[in-house]
Formats: C-alpha cells, structure tokens, sequence
C-alpha cells in the first residue's frame, strides 16, 4: 500500500498506530520526536507523515515549519488529542495538510486511505 513515516513520542501510540498501519498493509517507519521525524522526511520518501503535534525536543509544528520551508511537498497530517480549533488552525498554519484527532477511531485506516488517495489525484 502506502510508506508512511509516523512521528510520535509516546511508545504505546507508536505501537498501536503502527500495529494497525501494518495490518493494513503500510510500510510504516517510526520517528519518536520531530528533529528525527525530519531528518527521516528528508532522506526518505514518503506518502504520508503521520505528525504528533505535542512533543519534547521538537515539536510537531516546529518540525512541520522546517519541513516546509525545506520545500517538502508530501503530504503531512497532523495527529492531535486536541479538538479545539485553535490547535486545528495551528497545525494548518504550520503547513498540515489535514488533521486527525486522537485517540484513533475504528475509521482511521479508512481516513489514512481516503488522504492518501486524494493526495494522489491532486
């Protein structure tokens, strides 16, 4: 299927997400903080970056800022425990293409397909 890169600090959401991108049939490379998330968009190549927005060292919207003005143009969707819209603009301001919101529904596999193909077209 797809190669995703997903970046998250917390080991237990980097084993369920990647446990079910598996199961799906996505390649899946981990990243546990954003300076190594970027360094891995850079050298790789991806069709999509699963980013946590909250994390130590560098966070998700910092790492999004670098990539982006690094002219990475693959897609990068935000995962964030946040509902407020105020985290849903920062994230876009950043330079995400979407959003998901954690903790992961039973549709996640469907919503990692839906944005990868709609990627695809464009």
């Amino acid at each position: 299927m797809a190669k995703i890169l997903f970046i998250d600090d917390d080991q237990a959401i980097r084993d369920l997400v990647t446990l079910r991108l598996q199961i799906a049939g996505h390649d899946v490379t981990l990243a546990e903080n954003g300076k190594i998330g970027v360094e891995a968009a850079l050298l790789g190549s991806y069709d999509l970056i699963l980013m946590d927005m909250h994390m130590p060292i560098m966070s998700g919207h910092e790492a999004v800022k670098i990539l982006r003005d690094s002219s990475y143009t693959g897609l990068i969707v935000a995962l964030t425990a946040s509902v407020m819209i105020s985290e849903t603009n920062e994230a876009i301001a950043a330079g995400c293409d979407d959003i998901i919101v954690k903790p992961m529904t039973e549709e996640f596999e469907e919503q990692v397909a839906t944005l990868i193909q709609n990627h695809i077209r464009t």
